[in-house]
């Protein structure tokens, strides 16, 4: 697989084929409350990763590493959250009543799943979607892992310390959070009118 390396100095890989591949959970980004131009409104959002052991790259000390690919979610289990609809394929059952009062994110690292992929072009650049998320199936073994799941939360304490362990796209991310400019009081509290 080759690199593309550009003048402004970052580098590309080749996009992740169209198909269906065996993916583990190995990443779950509270990214905070991110602000929307289409709805002008911020909601909390999250980001999960999959390794995807069937497609490599080489990184720049001549190891064959497993792709990632991740997708960005509302945090939300409503009806029409897609969060729901694809926690719900990945786990082959609905939610219960119990577990939409409140499912706790981490049960999803570490777990196996079929994702397929397609591609979308937007302008001149194509990207590697997700599609569908599917439960793999029992006769399917899962992978071994390569990757060491990561789980960020800013809810939690020392966030701050793990934030800098981040991918950087991924930090990046949460800098842009309303959230993480709240807690690094870099928004001014608006005051309370009745």
């Amino acid at each position: 697989m080759s690199l593309v390396v550009k003048e402004s100095g970052n580098t590309e890989f080749e996009i992740i084929p169209e198909g269906t591949f065996i993916a583990t959970c190995v990443g779950l980004y509270d990214i905070g409350a991110q602000y929307s131009e289409k709805y002008d409104k911020s909601t909390d959002r999250v980001i999960i990763s999959w390794e995807l052991p069937e497609e490599t790259y080489e990184n720049g000390a001549g190891e064959e590493l497993p792709r990632i690919i991740s997708n960005t979610y509302t945090a939300s289990l409503g009806e029409k959250a897609n969060l729901r609809r694809d926690l719900e394929a990945w786990r082959g059952r609905a939610f219960t009543e119990d577990e939409l009062a409140g499912f706790d994110l981490k049960n999803i690292l570490g777990k196996p799943c079929m994702i397929q992929v397609v591609h979308k072009k937007n302008g001149e650049r194509t990207y590697a979607n997700i599609k569908a998320i599917m439960k793999l199936h029992a006769s399917v073994p899962a992978p071994e892992i390569a990757n060491e799941p990561i789980y960020f939360d800013m809810d939690e304490e020392g966030w701050e310390m793990k934030l800098e362990r981040l991918p950087e796209w991924v930090q990046n991310k949460v800098k842009e959070s309303l959230t993480y400019k709240e807690k690094m009081g870099l928004v001014e509290e608006k005051p309370f009118t009745e």
